[in-house]
């Protein structure tokens, strides 16, 4: 808790989190926006370009697709060749963003947080016109949300069975929408408000295509709720701090914090983390950490007498599908990617993810041998093993992917050559490269036309 919220606790009065909230998004300015803020942002688009455009040919793109999308339509669909109206092209490219899940977190929201935001900024700017300096700003807006309210909440929401991606997401993509728009401070609460009764996400739909899906509707509820507000649609001005209000009914560990975002600066965006490996992001220490040992090493899964994965008792809720049988199932399957990785397996090949690969009996025998230790580790990111050899040795590794790189220019190149491998076989090397153009100039750009259109 900041001191603040502590000294308001202390005097019997709570922070207006909703009003707070309300008022510096709709008073954030292109002026407020930091030249690192500026950078991390084109950063998380680029990652989320290429995650979107390769995710816009699994299953569950072509079954949104087939549903909503139109032959005309003021938005465009990413890689159908497709328009529809602002609220479905956000809910459809928010899935597809999310359909791989291969898209970024942060730790502080404990989720993905670009997913339910790029596509609302976009579809929106694409309808009115608004230029890349405008996206950027409310983009900024809309991720510093999500991730305050992530934080308030605290871990129990999660812990709970709420998605936060599509919980705390639909906040994220009220205010930056409001902010897009233009909505003075109370209509920004009603949006906030409408935004309040219609989040939502459970964590038994992960491994379906149903997770992918509360991006996408966290996208598309939340510009619904900025643009009801902006006609003058009313709701309750402290939806989420109030008795019976979104924290009181979901999140039980929620302390009510001041809302003074980027005034010890950097914006949350800064903190952004992004994936390596198309997978969950909680195996993904355990990932580096035995990629680590393989190569110090020089030893595979066929040296391997025991493995022993230590992971928190609440990671084990999320990733640990202990059999899994299709190709989705496998990104939420510590045993199984602890398998590729000992086996020398590429886990940032989407290739990988198969139900051939998922049934494998090589994999099969191997990750019924992993023991899953429930311990405390030093963060919620962090991930530590152990390995007996058939040789004798004991071999420990522990990594964590949870600290924020500050090698921009370094992660740059890791998100270029991500996007590229990702986006090629789905657009082609020349549509890449232009995607991977437009979205570095797009801060200077006087709209996202050519953006969009590279993407179509």
């Amino acid at each position: 808790m900041s001191e603040d919220a502590a000294r308001a606790g202390q005097a019997g009065e709570l922070p207006e989190v909703t009003r707070e909230i309300a008022e510096w998004t709709a008073g954030f300015k292109s002026s407020d926006v930091t030249p690192s803020a500026r950078l991390w942002t084109v950063h998380a688009l680029l990652d989320w370009a290429g995650v979107t455009v390769a995710g816009a040919r699994e299953p569950l793109s072509e079954i949104l697709t087939a549903q909503y999308a139109e032959d005309e339509g003021p938005c465009t669909i990413i890689a159908q060749g497709k328009r529809a109206r602002a609220h479905d092209a956000a809910m459809i490219n928010g899935s597809f963003g999310h359909a791989l899940d291969y898209d970024d977190v942060n730790f502080r929201l404990h989720g993905h947080p670009t997913v339910p935001v790029a596509p609302v900024v976009l579809a929106l700017a694409e309808q009115h016109g608004f230029s890349g300096a405008d996206v950027v700003r409310a983009f900024i807006v809309g991720y510093e949300v999500e991730c305050a309210l992530g934080g308030m909440a605290g871990d129990e929401h999660y812990n709970n069975g709420f998605h936060v991606t599509g919980t705390m997401g639909t906040f994220g993509a009220a205010a930056a929408a409001a902010n897009l728009l233009g909505l003075n401070a109370e209509q920004t609460m009603n949006a906030l408000g409408v935004a309040a009764t219609q989040a939502a996400g459970i964590k038994s739909m992960f491994g379906t295509m149903t997770k992918p899906l509360h991006a996408g509707k966290a996208a598309m509820n939340g510009m619904i709720a900025a643009q009801l507000a902006a006609r003058g649609f009313t709701a309750g001005k402290d939806a989420i701090e109030c008795a019976q209000g979104f924290m009181a009914v979901s999140a039980p560990g929620f302390v009510a914090e001041n809302f003074t975002a980027g005034g010890n600066q950097p914006y949350e965006v800064e903190n952004n983390l992004f994936k390596y490996h198309a997978a969950c992001y909680l195996t993904h220490s355990t990932i580096e950490a035995l990629n680590q040992i393989r190569a110090t090493h020089g030893i595979g899964l066929d040296d391997v007498d025991k493995l022993t994965i230590y992971m928190p008792s609440n990671n084990r809720k999320v990733c640990d599908i202990p059999d899994p049988e299709t190709g989705l199932e496998i990104k939420f399957s510590i045993r199984h990617l602890a398998t590729m990785a000992l086996d020398g397996q590429n886990t940032a090949d989407l290739g990988m993810y198969t139900d051939e690969n998922a049934n494998a009996p090589r994999y099969v025998e191997a990750r019924r041998r992993i023991q899953l230790v429930e311990k405390e580790l030093t963060r919620r990111y962090a991930g530590a093993v152990s390995i007996d050899t058939k040789d004798g040795r004991s071999i420990l590794g522990e990594t964590d992917v949870g600290i924020p790189s500050r090698d921009t220019d370094g992660q740059w190149r890791k998100l270029e050559h991500k996007a590229r491998t990702i986006m090629r076989g789905v657009v082609g090397e020349e549509r890449t490269d232009e995607i991977i153009a437009r979205v570095r100039e797009l801060p200077d750009a006087t709209g996202v036309e050519s953006l969009m259109s590279a993407m179509a």
